[in-house]
């Protein structure tokens, strides 16, 4: 009787240490992963009764707040958006059912006031009757963003603008067309929030998703910014490198020949070529001039295969394409270096790459998150910017694209409609990017990217609008995206004397 005894002890010592080792496991070592888990609401239904922080733009205006609900109600606060779908890509939402996105979801600790540093604070709050939140102040704009916002909506666009300080790596604006209304989905009736992200999910064109920053599209001759920089960088060429002047080149291992744009002739040195954007120079730097070796470290060293580093969750990384076998393709080499083939490019990464060139070679993090607050409205972190993701290229790299960039605005193809205001310099490069054919529909990406003043930068720019019909296919970066680019960058000079 005793050996039973004495085995059932050890039996249910056994258990304990077992449930012991569990529930340490996923209470204490899973705990972060748990909490992470955008799916995983219990934290949100402890949370939902307690108040909220603001989100507020860096020009004041608040874009999420929680609201007091009427007498009765089953939760004491009400999330919502003053300004709609304006900010949602930025801001996500925060939900019972369904979760918390984007800075709601990665500034929760701020705005709840559960950070170290509040929770030593909020005993004051607890005397003095506060609430013991915090907020979060942007980067973006308010009036800027408003301004994206009318550009693409007035054109049906689908697509971005984003606007970044050269300076510093704020993101001034970042709006992306097609987007969501967070209100909806923050609504407490689960039927009417689950049946719009359902529909959502169904869209086309990814509503859900912030295609500025988490998604990637063929960037045609907006590439040849970087093809140009590694080859001038690299000392494979200068401004003085004469192409022949032709309307097509067949590139090794086929008789395939590539063209310009139209089947045009075109040729002469470096700098005519660039303000022409003439395909078959490009194609001829990439494997005559670059190889691909150099033009596979080339882009590396401008971050492509890299996720951006921007404090926004899920960002995407832009591409240049499968490599391994590239020796045996070396006609698709050749597209590559205007931008064709399997090139894909992020917006907001374009818009880094401006701001680089601007800034003597040296690429800024992005960020949106210039500030956080606690409930006395005292700075808990701030980020002024200025941290470097990575350094492209030499100084005088940038020095001579910033030449080729304001020959593009002032007598090339973007010189049609990029001219701004008060005779404020610019340099700009703009893209076309051809696609296939839907139902006999020819279509394509249309790009522009730029920045001004030329002698002190300030601002970076990158207008994409992505070619789902046919309506843009004969629209050139410039002369589509263009009026677009100045239309931005004369807002973010007038916001600056108001």
């Amino acid at each position: 009787m005793n050996r039973k005894i004495r085995q059932l002890a050890f039996g249910l010592m056994g258990c304990f240490v077992l449930l012991f080792v569990a529930l340490n496991y996923w209470q204490v070592g899973r705990e972060s992963d748990l909490n992470a888990d955008a799916g995983n609401t219990r934290a949100i239904r402890r949370e939902f009764g307690r108040p909220r922080g603001d989100i507020i733009t860096r020009d004041g205006r608040v874009v999420a707040q929680s609201v007091p609900t009427p007498d009765g109600s089953d939760f004491p606060f009400q999330r919502v958006y003053p300004t709609d779908e304006l900010f949602a890509n930025v801001t996500g939402y925060y939900t019972l059912a369904y979760g918390a996105t984007q800075l709601e979801f990665t500034q929760n600790d701020v705005l709840t006031g559960d950070t170290a540093r509040q929770r030593i604070g909020n005993l004051d709050d607890i005397v003095s009757g506060g609430d013991g939140t915090g907020s979060v102040r942007l980067t973006l704009d308010y009036d800027l963003q408003l301004r994206a916002q009318q550009l693409l909506e007035a054109g049906n666009y689908v697509g971005s603008i984003t606007v970044v300080d050269t300076q510093t790596g704020a993101v001034l604006a970042m709006y992306s067309n097609p987007t969501f209304n967070p209100n909806v989905v923050a609504s407490f009736d689960t039927n009417v929030a689950g049946e719009y992200l359902a529909e959502l999910n169904d869209a086309p064109d990814n509503p859900l998703l912030a295609n500025a920053y988490q998604d990637r599209f063929a960037p045609g001759s907006t590439f040849k910014v970087l093809t140009t920089s590694i080859a001038l960088d690299d000392g494979v060429v200068d401004t003085n490198t004469t192409f022949p002047v032709e309307s097509e080149w067949e590139p090794p291992q086929t008789n395939n020949p590539i063209q310009n744009y139209n089947g045009n002739s075109c040729g002469g040195t470096l700098v005519e070529v660039f303000t022409r954007s003439c395909n078959i120079p490009f194609a001829r730097i990439a494997v005559e001039h670059l190889g691909i070796n150099r033009f596979i470290n080339g882009v590396t060293r401008w971050g492509v295969g890299q996720a951006i580093p921007i404090d926004l969750p899920r960002p995407a990384a832009s591409s240049f394409g499968p490599v391994d076998d590239l020796d045996q393709n070396l006609p698709l080499l050749a597209m590559r270096g205007f931008g064709a083939e399997s090139v894909q490019m992020v917006p907001l990464h374009t818009t880094m790459i401006t701001a680089a060139i601007a800034n003597g070679g040296v690429m800024f993090q992005p960020y949106v998150v210039g500030a956080t607050l606690d409930s006395d409205g005292d700075v808990l972190e701030v980020n002024s910017g200025g941290d470097v993701w990575l350094t492209a290229i030499s100084p005088q790299t940038a020095a001579t694209m910033t030449d080729l960039m304001v020959s593009v605005a002032e007598r090339g193809t973007a010189s049609c409609c990029i001219a701004l205001d008060n005779g404020i310099s610019v340099a700009a490069k703009t893209g076309t990017a051809g696609l296939p054919r839907v139902d006999g529909e020819q279509r394509s990406n249309i790009w522009i990217t730029a920045f001004a003043p030329v002698d002190q930068p300030r601002y970076a720019v990158t207008v994409t609008i992505l070619g789902r019909d046919g309506t843009v296919s004969e629209q050139t970066g410039g002369g589509l995206a263009g009026p677009i680019a100045k239309e931005m960058l004369d807002a973010a000079f007038q916001d600056e004397t108001t």
